[in-house]
């Protein structure tokens, strides 16, 4: 693999998977295809990875899916877990506090992070997989889509190369090219804002966490990174330039808002960012896809660009890999969107109404926003549910593959939503998280039994063609002597501290078996004797060579579970 600023000259390929874009989406689904074996080309036109930090904000659900790709522990090095963010009124006092302290997907709520650094760990990751390629300096001059491929014009250098790629994924930013030569609509919600961002090295404040400073005569923004970094962010007002607010000069006088000596800060750079809220109208069209900021922009008050990004790539790479490997139909690519854009939306129109109600420049508004928030802030139950960050609009799939009734509502309480991600002790004593367990894969993951128990011949083959792991979850006291049956092929993982015992307890008798994802939401939660009827359902909405084997196969006819297969003990 060649090193960033390196040139390359780009021949004449065929690959699985061709990605536009070399930023944190495009890295993410790269390594994701490549853990899952399919051949991959990202294309980066930059001569070398972006240096930098713009994102700073990481939620619990990035994390994860960092985690997914074996790259959580190697990232979380360069992040501050469990970063409170604090909104201060005009007088200092804060109305408002975010500190939750749930790990119910196994890592922070909310963490702090330099993006540089990640982003090299991503790249780096690529090194482990002998079918991705990387390439600096490719500019995708054009594409064309035919009935089994789609063909780039790339151009690296003053040397041009065809690639065939069968599915193309542009994750090329904002102004992405991927979308416009799809001709896909790019929708402004609300008009753009500017800031200026000063990033400045030992930090010169001190203090952990976020505050906004909801000031109507300069909001901004005050946030500790890791490695002794801080980040001071500035509402741009008017026809402020950025020669105007970004030199020697401008940059003292904004940064003496916040700091007694801005002479002494040691300022690593200034930037002036727009900060824009747009959501694509589709989010692809037959083999091209875009994800990431290419797919949707929002203003940063939550956080929740560079997450859901990740989110976008997290839903769609396991999908590509199935369909590329002829365990889905292509169809399963359309749930993509009808997945994530709606939830991109509401964290949109959150990131907007969080901008409106912490960075008014109209000093009554200010005033009066500051009486009600400090006068709610006093009722506990409000108190509660912005400190757990409960606003935050959590995914729910009602479409997709997901089973849902007649109505379109989901079969169960659980279905359509993540899964959670306890520890659990494996049969040699190993406390581990779960999703290290499961693995990159489908799961079948029963409470107390072993779901293979309860399903036909025809049902767990086709479990087994498409990868799926079966665990069985039982209390950890019985893990050394449990006394049910258990056969080959079956994961048993003792519940630590009762997680997941509470977790099905709180199911309303919906099942004690779930359908888990890739991406860890829940496909399904049934009771084991319609576990076969819902595996069908599942198997149906993904398609692929498998689903013809288990229609064509009687379901609810098993072979005798002999004394052989048996494990009586774990």
């Amino acid at each position: 693999m060649m090193l960033p600023g390196d040139t390359i000259v780009l021949d004449d390929m065929e690959v699985d998977v061709a990605i536009v874009g070399a930023g944190p989406v495009g890295l993410t689904i790269a390594n994701y295809l490549g853990c899952l074996g399919i051949s991959t080309l990202v294309l980066e036109q930059r001569d070398r990875l972006i240096d930098y930090p713009r994102g700073v904000g990481m939620d619990d659900e990035c994390l994860r899916s960092f985690q997914a790709i074996g790259l959580g522990d190697a990232i979380a090095e360069h992040t501050t877990p469990g970063q409170k963010m604090r909104f201060l009124t005009m007088t200092g006092k804060t109305f408002a506090l975010i500190d939750p302290k749930t790990r119910e997907f196994g890592w922070p709520r909310r963490s702090s992070f330099i993006q540089p650094m990640v982003d090299a760990i991503l790249y780096e990751g690529l090194q482990r997989f002998s079918s991705v390629r990387m390439v600096f300096g490719a500019e995708v001059s054009t594409f064309t889509e035919h009935s089994d491929h789609v063909e780039l014009a790339v151009k690296t250098g003053d040397r041009s190369a065809a690639v065939r790629a069968k599915w193309l994924v542009g994750c090329d930013g904002g102004r992405s090219n991927v979308r416009k030569q799809l001709g896909i609509a790019f929708d402004g919600i609300t008009d753009s804002t500017r800031w200026v961002v000063i990033d400045i090295l030992d930090d010169p404040v001190g203090l952990p966490d976020s505050y906004l400073h909801c000031v109507p005569s300069r909001p901004y923004v005050s946030i500790a990174l890791p490695h002794g970094m801080r980040r001071l962010e500035f509402m741009v007002f008017g026809e402020e330039s950025e020669e105007e607010l970004t030199s020697p000069q401008g940059v003292a006088q904004l940064l003496a808002r916040a700091l007694p000596h801005p002479e002494r800060a040691n300022v690593l750079r200034s930037r002036v960012y727009t900060h824009n809220a747009r959501l694509a109208r589709s989010f692809g069209k037959g083999r091209v896809l875009i994800a990431g900021d290419a797919a949707h922009l929002m203003p940063v008050w939550q956080g929740q660009g560079y997450n859901s990004g990740i989110r976008d790539a997290t839903n769609l790479s396991w999908k590509l890999a199935m369909v590329v490997r002829g365990e889905a139909a292509p169809d399963i690519l359309k749930s993509y969107e009808s997945e994530r854009r709606t939830h991109a939306k509401a964290m949109i129109d959150l990131s907007v109404t969080a901008g409106r109600i912490f960075a008014p420049t109209n000093k009554l508004i200010a005033w009066l926003r500051d009486r009600v928030a400090l006068a709610l802030n006093a009722i506990p139950p409000v108190k509660r549910y912005f400190v757990q960050m409960r606003f935050k609009p959590m995914p729910r799939f009602t479409q997709g593959i997901v089973l849902s009734d007649a109505a379109g509502k989901p079969e169960g309480n659980a279905t359509g939503r993540l899964f959670p991600q306890p520890d659990v002790l494996t049969r040699d004593g190993k406390r581990s998280r779960l999703d290290d367990v499961i693995g990159l894969r489908f799961a079948v993951l029963s409470w107390g039994s072993d779901p293979q128990l309860h399903m036909s011949d025809a049902v767990r083959r086709y479990w087994s063609h498409v990868g799926a792991h079966m665990i069985a979850v039982i209390p950890s006291t019985q893990l050394s002597n449990f006394r049910g049956t258990i056969l080959p092929g079956t994961t048993v993982v003792g519940d630590l501290q009762d997680a997941l015992h509470e977790w099905f307890a709180q199911q309303d008798a919906d099942g004690s078996i779930v359908v888990i994802r890739p991406d860890r939401f829940v496909a399904a939660i049934v009771s084991p004797q319609v576990l076969d009827e819902a595996s069908r359902r599942v198997a149906n909405i993904i398609g692929g060579q498998a689903t013809l084997q288990i229609d064509n196969l009687e379901l609810g006819t098993r072979s005798d579970v002999t004394t052989s297969k048996r494990i009586a003990t774990v």
